[in-house]
């Protein structure tokens, strides 16, 4: 049935294979149309006297009409095999061979009952011929000649056995059986052969397109050498990439002549050597890389070939293909380049430190010595980012980098990890005065002056360091040590060496501890308000209360605000819980009387966010707190990093109403201009000076005359902090000092004591 086109196949296209069955029927369409016109010439001679002329004449031209129909349809099929045949196409042509079986089926039923027994044969004898003849010459479409056969073999059959002949009728029948069977037997074979061509014009179009797009890429060419291995039969290509004409290098030998001058100074590339010992071997290779030299430039080639052999099976040469993959190697190297070392400074990067340091602990295995890995770290290169923009903070980079090489010798490597993080591999570090020698030395070389863009820019550099194997059997071990011996070498101070200890472990885990600890308190109701307050020097009265922030962790009891706070801000929590404060604070002070102030102190994190004025204003307005009534504490250190951010932060704030105070002055990095470009209210003098004022030191004394001063010349108010005696006090007053603040009038309270103190002292007085 699939033969036939009755059922579609298991394997394969159904139009495809139609489109193979009726490719070349229309060839037959002549030689059917000559066959049926001469027999039914003889039909005519046959029964012209038995049957009329006019009925003879019709039926003669419907034989015609018919089978020209059917040429009509089968010329259609001419191309069909570079397209797909549809189904109503399959059907139209059966359809139309049907049609020309008609008039052959009308003269078995109607001329035979009006002529004699030779006659009725006759007509017989001429019907199996062109039965036959279906079978041979439509045997591709087995369709038609099922159609064609089956129509009139049956209908001659049933003629026979009108007339009493029922062994010639199973005789008629039998023959139409067979012819229809050899036709299918035919049409079986055809359509295979008819397969088995399309695949092999298929296989060679392939072929020819892959050779095809051999010849075209200009970097592929074709290489042959004799048994002597000079070059023969050499293409145009080929001598094209030797830069040479194909006349100029016949018969040179092929490895002097890709060697250049390297030949005859003898420095051959080992890659050459390794092509020179195959050819010699006479062993196969392929894509053999192999660097030559073409006039005077290197190159890199890409080399396949085989030993050839002549008939009785002597060696003749070899024969091979070739590529030029310069390109392909240079991109490649820089691939590698650029996973290996850091586009900025030229240092290795972090893959390949890590790799350097693995080899420096298995040479410390090996000779039973010890290996070392600094971890550099710039101080205050922030600073230098957000001042004057990334692209000074990459020049100074550079210069860095250039300074670490300086101070390197064979026995170190040094590259950059990232960002404004540096390390240094020191291989052999058994002398554990070496790596203390190293260290200085990079942080002195690291701590000169840069001089980018006219600019004059002083950093420095913290150094960690970890020695191998003591305290680290593997590198990610040694890497995360040194990291936290560079983390305790910047909290104490920065600019200074640290050598790890195991307690910096200690440390570290207690650190993760707190921080995932931190991240719930909130949540957890676990952080709580302090209030100490602020009174007028000449009163003594309540002014205000400086919110302190307290945790008092379920799981690590009470912890220091020294602890966690500076862990907040590294974190980026004090984003989330310097907003709980500042409502916090805002809701406790509704609840006292209308002149008593909140101070809040804000770190610089807090204070360089985007949205800071937009978080005092939320808190105003869920509270309800007029903004004359808070407060915001700052630091000198929050103009360090960003002074117009700041600076802009700070106006926002006091157009709100709110009043700004400098705490801490003198303690860190003093400048007038804080003072001359912000609008502070008060400036809040370190407990230090006031300390010292009590121990007769002249220049904390002198300091503290001098702030009160100059704040009295430019309207603001001052507070002495930590103020503990009744003496001190007196002396604070001497100064004239506006407000006190210290354990004297009281330490830091919960909510409820601070309203019972403002409601106490206003009774009181």
């Amino acid at each position: 049935m699939e033969v036939v086109g009755l059922r579609s196949p298991s394997e394969g296209d159904w139009s495809r294979l139609r489109a193979l069955q009726y490719s070349d029927i229309h060839k037959a369409s002549r030689i059917r149309l000559f066959a049926h016109a001469i027999a039914a010439t003889l039909v005519l001679t046959l029964f012209i006297g038995s049957i009329p002329i006019w009925i003879l004449g019709i039926w003669m031209a419907s034989v015609v009409g018919s089978v020209f129909y059917v040429g009509r349809i089968e010329q259609q099929f001419i191309g069909v095999a570079r397209r797909s045949m549809s189904y109503q196409e399959f059907c139209r042509h059966a359809g139309a061979v049907a049609i020309c079986a008609v008039p052959w089926v009308l003269a078995l039923f109607f001329f035979v009952p009006h002529g004699n027994l030779a006659q009725q044969f006759g007509l017989w004898t001429l019907v199996a011929m062109l039965i036959a003849g279906s079978a041979v010459t439509s045997s591709s479409a087995p369709v038609s000649v099922i159609v064609f056969d089956l129509v009139v073999g049956v209908t001659g059959a049933g003629s026979f056995v009108i007339s009493g002949d029922a062994l010639f009728a199973i005789a008629s029948f039998a023959f139409v059986l067979a012819m229809v069977a050899g036709a299918l037997s035919s049409a079986r074979t055809y359509l295979s052969a008819r397969i088995a061509e399309a695949g092999v014009a298929e296989k060679d179009e392939v072929v020819s397109l892959l050779l095809r797009e051999f010849e075209e890429k200009e970097s592929d060419w074709l290489w042959q050498v004799d048994n002597n291995r000079t070059l023969r039969a050499v293409s145009p290509r080929f001598a094209f990439a030797l830069g040479r004409t194909p006349a100029e290098v016949e018969g040179e030998r092929f490895i002097k002549l890709i060697a250049g001058d390297d030949f005859t100074s003898g420095q051959v590339p080992r890659s050459l050597h390794d092509l020179a010992e195959r050819l010699k071997r006479r062993e196969s290779f392929s894509n053999l890389l192999v660097e030559v030299i073409i006039a005077e430039q290197r190159r890199w080639w890409e080399l396949s070939g085989t030993p050839m052999r002549d008939n009785g099976g002597g060696y003749i040469g070899f024969r091979g293909v070739g590529s030029d993959v310069t390109e392909q190697r240079e991109s490649d190297e820089k691939i590698a380049y650029l996973a290996r070392y850091d586009t900025l400074t030229g240092l290795p990067n972090r893959l390949m430190l890590t790799e350097a340091l693995g080899e420096a602990m298995r040479f410390s295995e090996q000779w039973r010595s010890r290996c070392a890995f600094l971890m550099i770290d710039l101080d205050r290169f922030k600073q230098v980012n957000d001042s004057l923009g990334h692209l000074v903070g990459d020049r100074l980079l550079k210069q860095v980098a250039e300074r670490l090489q300086e101070v390197c010798t064979d026995n170190e490597q040094c590259g950059r990890l990232g960002g404004d993080e540096f390390a240094v591999v020191l291989r052999d570090a058994t002398d554990h005065l070496v790596v203390d020698h190293v260290s200085d030395a990079i942080i002195e070389h690291l701590s000169k002056p840069y001089i980018v863009d006219n600019h004059t820019l002083f950093i420095g550099a913290s150094v960690g360091s970890a020695i191998g194997p003591r305290d680290g059997q593997t590198v990610e071990t040694l890497m995360r040590n040194a990291d936290l011996a560079l983390y305790r070498a910047k909290d104490d101070g920065r600019g200074m060496h640290c050598t790890y200890e195991p307690s910096l472990h200690a440390h570290a885990e207690e650190r993760r501890t707190l921080e995932l600890a931190l991240r719930k308190a909130i949540a957890n109701d676990e952080l709580q308000l302090n209030f100490q307050p602020v009174v007028d020097a000449k009163t003594e009265g309540v002014a205000s209360f400086e919110a302190l922030l307290r945790w008092n962790s379920a799981e690590h009891g009470f912890v220091s605000p020294a602890k966690f706070i500076p862990l907040a801000e590294d974190t980026r929590l004090i984003i989330p819980i310097g907003e709980w404060v500042m409502i916090e604070a805002c809701r406790q002070a509704m609840r006292w009387p209308a002149e008593i102030r909140v101070a809040v102190n804000v770190s610089g994190e807090q204070l360089l966010e985007p949205d800071f004025a937009a978080t005092v204003v939320k808190a105003l307005t869920a509270t309800g707190l007029p903004a004359h009534r808070l407060e915001i504490e700052v630091t000198e250190s929050v103009f360090l990093r960003d002074p117009k951010t700041a600076n802009a932060t700070l106006e926002e704030i006091v157009a709100l109403g709110c009043s700004v105070a400098l705490d801490d002055f003198g303690t860190g990095y003093s400048s007038l201009g804080y003072l001359r470009n912000n609008r502070f209210s008060t400036i809040k003098v370190d407990r230090s000076f006031v300390q010292g004022a009590a121990q007769e030191s002249p220049e904390s004394i002198a300091i503290i005359r001098a702030v009160v001063a100059m704040a009295q010349s430019l309207e603001m108010s001052t507070t002495a902090e930590g103020v503990e005696t009744a003496e001190e006090a007196d002396l604070i007053r001497s100064f004239g000092c506006t407000k006190i603040q210290g354990y004297y009038f009281g330490r830091p309270m919960g909510a409820e004591e601070a309203k019972s103190l403002v409601f106490r002292t206003r009774r009181a007085a």
